[in-house]
């Protein structure tokens, strides 16, 4: 049945009030259980002083996002004000030439903060690469990559190549292997599109100012180089309509959202919490939910504040870079489900969509899949909890499509047929929110632990049986609703939009 499908107006806010008073309720438990363990020891290491004059502690435990507002707030600052200022002198002086600037300021960055081995290193990588896209062939460049990715990814090759920068420093391991793994993408991307260019191929110049764009190195997203190539080489700069205003929107959004996150990691111990499992047995069916839909939630607020604030620098140098990821509010599908979307275009376009085409065969989404989760598992690092996670969502993927086509077959099809739009809606619904919650405890898997995400699992499907799941299931199937809602009123300005663009 069609997105545009229309429930009425009373259901839906039945749905909403329903999925508001069950976070509240959810949220408010969680919101005890951090006022309660505040001072547990088994939470020293998570939790630091924060608000005295609120009594209360801040959760420290996401090294990441600690990371970034301690050591390396300044460097973001240093380095990336330095580009914004050195991007406007170069469109302003020489718009022709602006990708060489970035590239010189790209190296120059890289080399003052990481050294020159570092330098070597990477550039040996790009001309190994560039070396393999002269022959033109995808599997040899596929190959040649992999083996590179592999050099940063297993050991014990990753510590034979780290071992060759002296000295350390708080970041030396993260922008190593940040800018390390993310150079890999990018020349496999500048390989293949060489490799499928008619007439001659990219010169190593073109690989290098690709690589060495500043905003892009150490933390992505990966932008596809034909997307690169194109953006970067257009000479007449043109700012669109409130084009500079969006900016300043979203910058201030950005703001806001690392406000948020501080002001929610004093109140609620999200990160913390799950570490202590004994702790965790004292809570509800319902905060255990919370908490664990909560990790996903923070994940991908992380994900969107990182790509957005490298997303806004780009957007300044006249660049259309990859969108924030999707919000796993908004998700009940596993094709959707990325906190990458650099990554994920990238998985796309050469992995998963060339293999799996159209993506109706059985056997050819398998193998896309597998392909696809193969190559995902390389690139977060080989081992235990990433290749369960890559299991269960490389499986999670094939079952959409094999319960797609089973109830695709008689009689299932005569009876959606038969059935309102509405009627075919609900039902379709009650299947996404079992498909979310899949995905929530798939995902947990990577984002928390495997301890974790199995103490969930059983206390709403074995010991929260059956009215903890059912009625978790019912809320969950009220919030696939309105984001179908939103999906339909989506669609409906889209097809507008089109129609006045036709007129």
């Amino acid at each position: 049945m069609g997105v545009k499908t229309m429930l009425p107006s009373y259901e839906l806010g039945f749905y909403a009030l329903t999925v508001t008073c069950a976070v509240v309720y959810s949220g408010s438990g969680i919101f005890e259980a951090s006022r309660d363990s505040m001072n547990r020891k088994a939470f020293r290491d998570g939790i630091k002083p924060g608000w005295h004059y609120f009594g209360r502690k801040m959760d420290v435990a996401d090294f990441e996002w600690v990371m970034w507002f301690t050591s390396f707030r300044n460097v973001i600052i240093f380095a990336l004000s330095g580009h914004v200022l050195f991007g406007k002198i170069c469109s302003m002086t020489v718009p022709q030439h602006r990708a060489v600037m970035y590239m010189l300021y790209g190296v120059l960055a890289v080399l003052g903060s990481m050294g020159l081995v570092y330098l070597m290193i990477i550039l040996s990588h790009c001309l190994v690469l560039y070396s393999v896209a002269l022959a033109k062939q995808k599997w040899l460049c596929y190959v040649a990559g992999l083996c590179c990715l592999a050099s940063f990814k297993v050991e014990p090759f990753s510590s034979w190549q780290s071992g060759f920068v002296t000295g350390a420093f708080d970041l030396q391991d993260v922008l190593f292997y940040g800018g390390s793994g993310f150079t890999i993408m990018r020349c496999m991307s500048f390989a293949l599109e060489s490799s499928e260019r008619k007439e001659g191929i990219y010169s190593i110049f073109d690989l290098l100012k690709y690589n060495f764009y500043l905003p892009f190195f150490f933390f992505g997203p990966v932008m596809t180089f034909d997307q690169f190539h194109a953006q970067v080489s257009t000479r007449e700069l043109r700012r669109k309509d409130d084009e500079m205003r969006n900016i300043r929107v979203h910058a201030l959004l950005h703001v806001g959202a690392i406000i948020a996150v501080d002001i929610f990691f004093h109140f609620f111990y999200i990160l913390t919490l799950p570490s202590d499992l004994k702790f965790m047995n004292r809570l509800s069916d319902w905060s255990l939910a919370g908490l664990a839909y909560s990790n996903l939630v923070y994940d991908w607020v992380k994900a969107a504040v990182m790509f957005g604030v490298i997303n806004t620098i780009a957007r300044l140098d006249h660049l259309d870079p990859p969108q924030p990821p999707k919000c796993i509010t908004m998700l009940y599908v596993f094709a959707e489900t990325h906190f990458d979307r650099g990554i994920n275009d990238w998985l796309c376009k050469y992995v998963y969509d060339h293999i799996g085409e159209n993506h109706d065969n059985v056997m050819k989404e398998l193998m896309a899949t597998i392909a696809t989760f193969a190559i995902t598992t390389l690139w977060l690092g080989p081992c235990e909890i990433v290749y369960i996670w890559s299991v269960f969502n490389c499986f999670g993927l094939n079952f959409e499509l094999w319960v797609q086509k089973f109830f695709q077959q008689e009689p299932f099809a005569k009876l959606e047929a038969k059935m309102s739009a509405a009627m075919s809606r609900r039902i379709r619904a009650v299947f996404g929110a079992a498909n979310f919650w899949a995905i929530v405890l798939y995902n947990i898997l990577a984002l928390n632990s495997l301890e974790f995400a199995l103490l969930v699992t059983k206390r709403l499907l074995l010991t929260g049986f059956p009215v903890s799941t059912l009625s978790i299931w019912f809320i969950t199937y009220c919030g696939v609703q309105l984001i179908k809602e939103r999906e339909r009123i989506l669609a409906i300005e889209e097809e507008k939009c089109d129609k006045a663009k036709v007129e």
